[in-house]
C-alpha cells in the first residue's frame, strides 16, 4: 500500500525543526524512519507533513557528561552498541542496543526516534526506565529535563507536545557496586520485545541499596515493579534473592497486560516473572 500524500521538508537545525512543526500543525518528525514509514504505508496515521531531522549535526553528540552519557536524539542503535563509551559506562544499554531488531533496523533507527514512537515492544524505553534516565526536551517553554518516569504516558503516547523535540537523553554511569541487566523473549520476526524486562541494582557490603526494575512488551507502556523493588532492598545478595523477589512480579502489572496472536494475556502474565528473575539475578552479579 502506498502512504497518503504529504508535504516534505529538512530542518537543518533544532530551532528550525521547532518552527516548521509550529508552521504546520499536524507535522511529524522523521529520523531513520523505520517507526513511521510502516504506518504510512499502512495508512494508520496521514499527517499534512514530515519535518526530517535526519541530519541535525547537533542531535548526534555522545559524550561523557555529569557521571553519565549524554545521548543526542539521532543516535543510532549500531552507534550505540558500538561505542566503547558506552560499553565502558553502561554496559547494558550497548548489549540492549545490539539486540534491536536486524542489522537495517539498527544502523537507521535512532534512540530518539524509538523513545519519541513509544511502542510497548520496544527495548530501549524498558532499559531506560529501570536506569533512571533523563529525558532532555526543547519545546515552547524552552529546554526542559523529564523523568523516565513521566515521558511514557500510554500505548504510543509519551509526554512530548505538538512542537516538542527530544534532543538528548542522559544515561547514569554503572560504576562500582551498581549493576544492570536486560532479558527479553523476543519475537522470532521482528525481534521486538514480547517480554522484556530490565533491572538496575546498586550494592554496599552485601546488601542491595537501590533497585530499579521495569518490564515492558506485555503491558503499554514501560512499568516499574515495585513491588519487586521493595523485595530487593535493604536485602543480603544471596544466591535465592532475584527468585524470591521476582515472584511478585505479575502482582504490579494491574488488567493492562497485553495479549495478541503470539502470546496471550496469560501466557505473559504467568511467564514474567521468570524473564524479571533473569535480569535481577544478571544484574546482582554485576553488582557485586
Amino acid at each position: 500500500m502506498y502512504a497518503p500524500q504529504f508535504d516534505y521538508y529538512r530542518a537543518s537545525s533544532v530551532a528550525d525543526a521547532r518552527r516548521l512543526l509550529a508552521a504546520r500543525p499536524g507535522a511529524k518528525l522523521i529520523a531513520g524512519g523505520h517507526s513511521l514509514i510502516p504506518l504510512l504505508r499502512l495508512r494508520l496515521t496521514a499527517p499534512a507533513a514530515l519535518v526530517d531531522i535526519g541530519r541535525i549535526a547537533e542531535l548526534k553528540l555522545l559524550t561523557a557528561e555529569y557521571g553519565g552519557l549524554r545521548i543526542g536524539a539521532l543516535t543510532t542503535h549500531a552507534e550505540i552498541a558500538a561505542s566503547a563509551l558506552v560499553q565502558g559506562s553502561c554496559p547494558v544499554l550497548a548489549e540492549a542496543a545490539a539486540r534491536i531488531g536486524d542489522p537495517a533496523v539498527r544502523n537507521r533507527g535512532t534512540i530518539g526516534g524509538s523513545l519519541a514512537h513509544a511502542d510497548p515492544g520496544s527495548d530501549l524505553p524498558t532499559v531506560l526506565t529501570a536506569l533512571d534516565a533523563r529525558l532532555m526536551v526543547e519545546g515552547e517553554g524552552g529546554v526542559k529535563t523529564l523523568v523516565v518516569d513521566t515521558f511514557f504516558q500510554g500505548l504510543m503516547t509519551t509526554a512530548l507536545g505538538p512542537s516538542d523535540l527530544l534532543t538528548a537523553i542522559w544515561v547514569p554511569s554503572l560504576g562500582e557496586g551498581r549493576g544492570a541487566a536486560y532479558e527479553k523473549f523476543p519475537h522470532p520476526a521482528s525481534r521486538y520485545a514480547v517480554i522484556g524486562a530490565a533491572a538496575s541494582i546498586e550494592a554496599r557490603d552485601g546488601s542491595c541499596v537501590r533497585a530499579r526494575v521495569a518490564v515492558g512488551g506485555l503491558v503499554p507502556k514501560p512499568t516499574r515493579l515495585r513491588s519487586v523493588e521493595s523485595a530487593l532492598e535493604g536485602k543480603a545478595l544471596s544466591a535465592d534473592l532475584a527468585s524470591k523477589a521476582a515472584a511478585g512480579a505479575a502482582s504490579d502489572l494491574g488488567g493492562d497486560v497485553i495479549g495478541d496472536i503470539f502470546a496471550s494475556a496469560d501466557y505473559r502474565r504467568g511467564v514474567v516473572a521468570a524473564y524479571v528473575q533473569r535480569a535481577v539475578a544478571a544484574a546482582i552479579e554485576r553488582a557485586r
